[in-house]
């Protein structure tokens, strides 16, 4: 982009110091907290396009299909693999294109999915393979997450970085729960028959119109697209090449972070994807579907609340205590499966609830460390190398972005991983035991790993 054009673009901010106070206070804040906003509006409706197989696929064989347990939670988990790869190149797209630019084309591209599936499960002669491509095609939703989380952090100062990124990551989690509440709604009534949606009839009665679950989504993603076109801003200092985010890929803690994050959102998305199938396989008399929700909004809520509490105590402080619960949590549930005896599905439901519980305060708290930590290392670095303040603060600036964006990528992979893990368990044994025992002691390493490399060293982090 010419100077000139940048000069007359009434989009792009040329100026922007939000580490000023005076600036901050006069005009800083009141631009941050509008793309905040808009941001957490077309990150949430990302959130459902993203999640919509954990609710679609649930339903599919009720209305003709007749595919396994094993590929209908293939299918909630494929979405998430497709998130997690995309992410990595999302991770490094707002610097090159700009926030603004790039909130309008990723939220815009979302209508596709969501009108080939509205589509597809109009006839049962559609064959899995179309599914798969559907599910893999609303992973875009999930790498909006990666660009979303690295266009914010450029807005806010850094003293308010973990409540800013954890309100955007919180709230727009929030889209899970409400794509899992507003799908069972919709998709018995006759929202879309004037465009010849007919409901398939079920043994209760009712007509289930599947279709509806997608193309639910679609005018609200307009209206997105066309709200972050007209509110939504470009920093011109946050312009970097590929090039220039690629060494944040040396740095060690980039790896090490990245686990703690996969442990954390990675439970967070994973269980979000595939705890409607699983509790309809451990309890098939109960209707999951109008519970299903609640763990996610539990989830989503407790992410915001991550950043804030993170913000006050410290990160890793917070991060440590989290994954001991999670650890906790994750035992418990052994008791409460059939397999371990009668199973009790109020035990089950409430011990899950603890797990979306400390995977959203885990994601917030863990995203607020990131922060934190890359911006350290980042103006030691620069200034251990002659660079001045001002080169220091903004290359962390870019670096964080960059690692923000490519962690979130990794951490994405466990909403592949976990609904997959709990299929093939159930494939081989029957049971979920055998997936959840690898949680547990993932979730064990990840208590060591915080504890010996960050906790020891401050406890202030």
């Amino acid at each position: 982009m010419s100077s000139s054009n940048e000069k007359s673009n009434r989009y792009l901010l040329t100026d922007w110091k939000p580490e000023n106070p005076g600036f901050w206070e006069n005009k800083g804040k009141h631009i941050a907290r509008r793309n905040l906003w808009i941001s957490v509006s077309c990150l949430l409706l990302a959130f459902c396009v993203w999640m919509l197989f954990s609710a679609v696929a649930v339903n599919l064989n009720k209305i003709g299909f007749n595919f396994t347990t094993d590929q209908l939670f293939l299918l909630t988990a494929l979405p998430s693999l497709s998130g997690a790869i995309l992410r990595v190149p999302y991770s490094f797209m707002v610097p090159i294109f700009g926030g603004r630019r790039w909130t309008i084309f990723s939220t815009i591209i979302l209508v596709v999915p969501c009108v080939w599936l509205g589509f597809a499960v109009q006839n049962t002669a559609t064959p899995f393979g179309v599914f798969i491509i559907i599910a893999l095609m609303c992973g875009f939703a999930g790498a909006n997450f990666a660009s979303s989380m690295g266009n914010i952090s450029f807005f806010f100062p850094k003293a308010k970085q973990g409540s800013a990124l954890g309100v955007n990551g919180g709230l727009g989690n929030l889209g899970v729960s409400v794509m899992q509440l507003i799908a069972p709604l919709v998709i018995f009534l006759p929202i879309f028959t004037f465009l010849g949606v007919q409901g398939v009839p079920q043994a209760d009665g009712s007509l289930l119109s599947l279709a509806n679950a997608a193309w639910i989504w679609v005018p609200l993603l307009l209206i997105a697209t066309v709200a972050a076109g007209m509110g939504m801003n470009d920093i011109a200092s946050s312009k970097a090449s590929i090039a220039s985010q690629l060494p944040v890929l040396k740095r060690f803690h980039l790896w090490l972070l990245s686990l703690l994050y996969l442990a954390t959102f990675g439970s967070f998305i994973g269980f979000s994807a595939g705890f409607a199938m699983l509790a309809k396989t451990q309890f098939p008399d109960v209707n999951i579907l109008q519970l299903a929700f609640f763990g996610p909004f539990i989830g989503a809520l407790a992410r915001s609340a991550g950043g804030v509490i993170s913000d006050k105590f410290g990160g890793v402080r917070v991060t440590l205590i989290n994954f001991i619960f999670m650890a906790l949590f994750s035992a418990l549930l052994f008791l409460t499966l059939p397999g371990s005896g009668e199973g009790n599905f109020v035990a089950f439901y409430l011990v899950f609830m603890g797990l979306f519980l400390t995977a959203g305060l885990g994601s917030g708290s863990t995203f607020q460390m990131i922060a934190v930590i890359f911006r350290k290392i980042t103006i030691y670095r620069v200034k251990l190398h002659g660079g001045t303040e001002e080169q220091a603060q903004r290359e962390a600036v870019t670096d964080t972005a960059a690692a923000l964006g490519f962690i979130s990528a990794i951490g994405a992979v466990g909403g592949f991983f976990i609904p997959k893990a709990f299929g093939s368990s159930l494939a081989l044994t029957g049971s979920p035991v055998g997936a959840m025992k690898i949680f547990l002691v993932f979730y064990i390493v990840c208590v060591l790993v915080t504890w010996l490399v960050y906790g020891r060293k401050s406890q202030k982090k």
